[in-house]
């Protein structure tokens, strides 16, 4: 239960993450935007007044075809306000059509020289607008045969829109970590019954394991007596098959809750000897089943995992494929993408779809031979190999089901 009460606050602290970045991104996103609209907008107060914002040089209505004056209502705040013409910092200069010729129209900028402007001028001839060096924004625009270059320094005006910037992710990284320490005590308290619960529902299993192991040693006991005083016969032998799947259904209710924690002792195990000898040991199985085996065997491929438990995997896989084949089976070990893959498919009549719910505990599908199947391999195969960090999926599509661990 460790395992999944950590998943929730990972879960939970991502989609807190994932709505506080969209949040702030979209408030950030329309500040800047804003002072993008802002600066154009004094851009083209400056472009209307021919480069500047002497009154002397205004031009009339009659003089712009190509940029319109607008009609700019004072207000007490932004590129509207009456203090605009003198707090700008700006220049313009006026290109002739083959960009040789330049002459200042306005030059208000401390930042550089002269020189220097024109020449970023010139860098700037053939755009229209945008930011350039960070926080300067520029306007080009032609009048009278003339190309007129203009750029404005918004970094006063910015910086309070970099400080909202800084200021969100701090208080996204704070909000994450408050919300951590809330999951933190959240997650307990909602998993606590769950615990509760799983643990009544182990301790049960665990009771019933025991009071099952008894009357199965005395009525093998009896049966063992009664073959030696009158032979074996129908009665006896049909007593023994029914022994054997109650020795397997208790031999893996033992399994649950044994590897749903992180406990596991791995060590370095040759995983192509385990499968070539267990598949070798089982060909007599398959055929005597009417299925045909394949199997390719990458050799060489050796993993760090539990040995037990790896030998038990490989063995509920091979039980699987005896239970659910209809004709033929196939396992493949190969490396791929830096992980090891065991693969294993047969012949099914399941529909097309996902079929990952066979890994849950007392799953059984109704195409199993014999009666024998309790629903646990799989969810033990699971087990295994989520505890060494592995993923294990499970398809049927054009009548192959495909069982895949990636380990």
């Amino acid at each position: 239960m460790n395992k999944a009460e950590k998943k929730f606050r990972l879960y939970a602290i991502l989609v807190i993450f994932v709505l506080l970045t969209s949040l702030l991104a979209v408030i950030n996103a329309v500040n800047f935007t804003m002072a993008s609209q802002d600066a154009d907008e004094i851009t083209q107060m400056i472009a209307s007044r021919q480069g500047s914002f002497d009154h002397k040089n205004k031009r009339s209505v009659d003089m712009q075809p190509q940029i319109p004056e607008k009609d700019f209502r004072m207000g007490p705040m932004g590129p509207s306000s009456p203090e605009t013409d003198s707090s700008v910092r700006y220049f313009t200069f006026a290109f002739s059509e083959d960009g040789k010729d330049a002459k200042v129209v306005a030059f208000h900028l401390s930042a550089v020289t002269e020189d220097e402007a024109m020449e970023w001028a010139r860098e700037l001839i053939n755009e229209e607008t945008g930011w350039t060096r960070g926080t300067y924004r520029y306007r080009v625009y032609k009048d009278q045969g003339m190309t007129y270059v203009t750029v404005i320094d918004q970094g006063r005006e910015l910086i309070a829109s970099y400080r909202i910037l800084i200021i969100s992710a701090i208080g996204e990284a704070l909000c994450l970590l408050i919300g951590w320490f809330v999951l933190l005590a959240i997650a307990r308290k909602i998993y606590a019954p769950i615990e509760e619960a799983d643990r009544k529902q182990k301790n049960f299993i665990k009771g019933a394991n025991k009071e099952f192991r008894l009357p199965i040693t005395i009525i093998n006991g009896n049966t063992e007596l009664a073959e030696r005083k009158y032979g074996p016969d129908d009665q006896t032998r049909s007593t023994r098959r029914q022994l054997n799947k109650l020795n397997a259904l208790v031999n893996k209710l033992e399994t649950i809750g044994i590897f749903e924690n992180e406990n596991v002792t791995p060590s370095q195990i040759p995983l192509s000897e385990y499968l070539n000898a267990a598949l070798d040991r089982d060909v007599e199985k398959f055929a005597s089943c009417g299925i045909e085996l394949n199997y390719d065997i990458a050799p060489d491929v050796n993993i760090s995992a539990d040995p037990e438990a790896m030998v038990r995997v490989i063995d509920e896989l091979i039980e699987n494929a005896l239970k659910f084949s209809m004709t033929k089976a196939s396992f493949t070990l190969k490396s791929d993408g830096g992980r090891t893959v065991i693969e294993a498919q047969n012949d099914t009549n399941l529909p097309d779809g996902a079929a990952d719910q066979i890994f849950d505990r007392f799953t059984r599908l109704e195409n199993a031979k014999g009666e024998e199947n309790a629903g646990l391999g799989l969810a033990y195969v699971k087990d295994v190999v989520t505890a060494h960090n592995g993923r294990v999926s499970a398809a049927v599509a054009g009548g192959t089901f495909t069982l895949r661990i990636a380990l």
